[in-house]
């Protein structure tokens, strides 16, 4: 065996050098800045309503009795230090949590029947289509003749509500799933409920998601207008008693409070896509 044959063999490999431009490119810096300063870009909007809220407060444009902010968050520390606000505060939230409890489940669990089976749909999705055309906060009236003026009217009421939108989110997520994707998995051997888990929920998750987000604003405007009759507790007594002795400073803190409860379950639904959607790639933006 000749030598040139040994030097060969005994050398070591050297991989060949990538071509030039192939391999990852960092942002540029302008992107860099921007994702530095996307926190403050969020809060931006919130300090304009705040800006025009003050200027229109002051120049009374909003009427001579809009508190100013600095009022609203007077009377918001005064009714934090008394624990008047947590007490009325935690009621709120027990009915909601109830309410969102049934009306979120019973939506998923009707769009997901509807949007896999096709005798389940057909069941279930004209008296779904119908009771949804119905104004649901109108419903108060026939709530307080079925459950009475207690808790479960107002459960009721704020449980309805969710329903609809989660139902039509599931079921359009579920039914626009690729059927090349679902065809491919059973080919490959996938069972029925392995071809739910793999790919038919997370191919409709993005839909599902987007429907929790509705829901979720859908449950908290309902539960403003139960609060508003035959309450004796509760985030809406303490408005409508504000309103009773005029302070509308208290009536703004309430509202601000609805605002932020529901800023603050949309990011949190937010949160939970970014987590769970990690893996897919979409438009983000300029």
């Amino acid at each position: 065996m000749s030598s040139s044959v040994l030097d060969r063999r005994s050398s070591p490999v050297v991989p060949a050098a990538a071509p030039r431009g192939t391999g990852p490119t960092a942002p540029p810096p302008w992107r860099r800045i921007a994702a530095a300063l996307t926190p403050a870009r969020r809060l931006t909007g919130l300090i304009v309503v705040l800006a025009l809220w003050q200027i229109g407060s002051t120049s009374g444009w909003l009427g001579s009795t809009t508190p100013t902010p600095a009022e609203v968050f007077a009377a918001a520390k005064e009714l934090i230090g008394s624990g008047e606000l947590a007490h009325h505060l935690g009621v709120s939230l027990t009915r909601v949590a109830k309410g969102l409890a049934i009306g979120l489940s019973a939506g998923l669990l009707l769009g997901l029947a509807a949007g896999l089976l096709r005798l389940a749909e057909d069941v279930v999705d004209a008296p779904i289509q119908a009771l949804r055309m119905l104004p649901h906060l109108a419903l108060v009236p026939i709530f307080i003749i079925w459950f009475g003026i207690g808790e479960s009217a107002k459960v009721a009421l704020i449980a309805i509500g969710p329903i609809f939108p989660l139902y039509l989110n599931v079921l359009h997520g579920i039914r626009g799933v690729d059927e090349r994707l679902v065809e491919s998995a059973r080919s490959c051997g996938v069972g029925r409920f392995g071809l739910i888990r793999r790919v038919i929920l997370p191919g409709a998750l993005p839909q599902i998601l987007v429907g929790l987000r509705q829901a979720l604003g859908i449950g908290w405007l309902s539960l403003v207008v139960a609060e508003q009759t035959a309450t004796t507790s509760g985030v809406g007594f303490l408005m409508n008693d504000a309103r009773e002795f005029l302070r509308t400073d208290v009536i703004f803190v309430v509202l601000v409070l609805y605002a932020l409860l529901g800023l603050a379950t949309d990011q949190f639904v937010r949160l939970i896509e970014r987590r769970a959607l990690a893996w897919r790639r979409g438009f983000a933006g300029e």
